[in-house]
């Protein structure tokens, strides 16, 4: 799991290149103007989906893992609470390979907030549970970029 700003993009040269591509992406891109969908970069090995919801309490939400892709979590309005966990501390549940789905029960060992050009970056073993308000329930929205990882 990476935590980070976009701001701070030097600190992160040493990640792989699909991951520099979605910074990328974002500074030449509006993603802020764009509709809610799906949006392809290079086919199913990168996309970005562009997603607005409203955050909520804390029972409202579910545990999530993947393990064919990595999520790169980038907030373009609001605020929102991701906890965050690894999935060895959770009681894993059947794995939906269609949707790249691993849920999964168990409780949080932290949390990061994200507020705007924050992003975070969630590998296979990273547990994360989404729309979790921070203070009030608010709307937000966020780009995910799905970067595959295997085939």
């Amino acid at each position: 799991m990476i935590f980070g700003n976009i701001k701070n993009l030097h600190e992160y040269e040493y990640l792989k290149e699909n991951l520099t591509r979605c910074f990328e992406y974002a500074k030449s891109n509006d993603l802020l103007n764009y509709e809610k969908g799906s949006y392809e970069i290079d086919g199913d090995n990168l996309f970005v989906n562009i997603v607005e919801y409203e955050t909520t309490e804390v029972e409202n939400r579910f545990w999530e893992a993947h393990r064919n892709y990595l999520d790169l979590h980038l907030m373009l309005d609001g605020s929102e609470q991701i906890d965050v966990n690894f999935i060895e501390n959770m009681v894993q549940k059947e794995f939906v390979e269609k949707d790249d789905f691993l849920p999964l029960e168990g409780e949080k060992k932290g949390h990061i907030v994200l507020n705007k050009d924050d992003f975070l970056i969630c590998y296979p073993n990273d547990a994360h549970r989404t729309a979790v308000k921070v203070k009030e329930s608010e709307k937000i929205k966020k780009a995910i970029f799905k970067i595959i990882i295997s085939k």
